[in-house]
C-alpha cells in the first residue's frame, strides 16, 4: 500500500473516532490485503493522533492469550502504540462515556531498559529478557466502539491501532519473580471476577514481548530504552456498564486500579 492511500485511510478513521462512529470492517473494501498494509495504515493514523495524545511511549501487544484469540476469532497477536498522554497512574478515574465502548484488559507489563538492536536470528524469551528492566501491573483502556465480533476482521483492527485508548500502570518493580506461574487477580468493587496466569500470554510474557521486537525489526524498528509495552491479557476483556472501582492483583509483582463511572 502507497503512503498516500495509508494517509486517506487513516484521516478517515480518525475522522469516524470524532464522530463517534461504531466500529466496522473496512480492510479489504480498501485495499488493506496484508498484515503489512494495516500496519502501513497503523502508522499513519498513530501519526495523526500524535498532536493530540503525545509521542509514543510504548507499545500494546494483543490477542495472546487462548481466551482472547477465541473471542475475537484470531489466531495471532497484534501490536499497536501507546501514547504518552494516554498514560495513567494507578487510581485514574475514566469515564465511559469518552468511549466508543470501553473495554478493560488486565495484563503484566514491561520496561525497557536498553534498545534492541537488528539480529541474524529472531528473539525468544530467553535473548529479550536482558532488554527488561522492570515489570507492573497493568490496565488496557481498550475502545472497540461497539464492535460486532461477529463480523471482525484482523486487518480492520490492526489498522485502527489495534483499538488503544490508553493504560493505567502500578508502580514498576526492578526485581520479580517467574511470570509464567503468576496469578493475576481481577476484581470488581473487591468481589473477584476473573483470574488468569503469566503463563496464558503465549506461554510466558517475554514470549509476547519477543514476538513484538521481531515484529518491529520487520519493519525496521526496535523497542527503545524507557518504553513500556503491555504484553498481552490475561483474561477476556471486561466491558463496564455501570460506575465500579476494577482492581487486577498481579502477585508479588503490584496492584493497579482504575475508577470507572459514567
Amino acid at each position: 500500500m502507497n503512503q498516500s492511500d495509508a494517509l486517506s485511510l487513516a484521516r478517515n478513521l480518525a475522522r469516524e473516532h470524532d464522530r463517534g462512529d461504531r466500529f466496522k470492517p473496512f480492510a479489504k473494501s480498501n485495499g488493506i490485503n496484508t498484515l503489512a498494509d494495516a500496519y502501513d495504515v497503523q502508522d499513519q493514523f498513530v501519526l495523526e493522533l500524535v498532536d493530540r495524545y503525545g509521542e509514543i511511549v510504548g507499545f500494546k501487544i494483543g490477542l495472546t492469550s487462548p481466551a482472547m484469540q477465541q473471542f475475537c476469532g484470531i489466531d495471532q497477536p497484534i501490536s499497536g502504540a501507546v501514547l504518552s498522554k494516554r498514560v495513567l497512574r494507578s487510581g485514574a478515574a475514566v469515564k465511559i462515556s469518552e468511549f466508543g465502548r470501553l473495554g478493560l484488559e488486565f495484563e503484566i507489563a514491561v520496561r525497557i531498559g536498553r534498545d534492541t538492536t537488528p539480529r541474524s536470528s529472531a528473539y525468544s524469551a530467553e535473548t529479550i529478557a536482558p532488554h527488561v528492566d522492570a515489570v507492573c501491573a497493568a490496565i488496557e483502556l481498550v475502545d472497540d466502539r461497539a464492535a460486532d465480533y461477529t463480523k471482525l476482521d484482523v486487518l480492520s483492527l490492526v489498522a485502527d491501532n489495534s483499538w488503544n485508548g490508553g493504560i493505567v500502570l502500578s508502580e514498576f518493580r526492578d526485581t520479580w519473580p517467574d511470570l509464567a506461574p503468576l496469578p493475576g487477580k481481577v476484581r470488581k468493587d473487591s468481589i473477584e471476577i476473573d483470574m488468569g496466569h503469566g503463563r496464558d500470554v503465549l506461554g510466558h510474557p517475554f514470549n509476547s514481548l519477543a514476538w513484538l521486537a521481531n515484529h518491529l525489526g520487520s519493519r525496521g524498528r526496535e523497542l527503545e530504552a524507557g518504553q513500556v509495552v503491555l504484553t498481552g491479557s490475561l483474561v477476556k476483556t471486561i466491558f463496564p456498564a455501570d460506575d465500579a472501582v476494577y482492581r487486577f492483583d498481579l502477585q508479588d509483582v503490584g496492584t493497579v486500579e482504575v475508577n470507572v463511572s459514567k
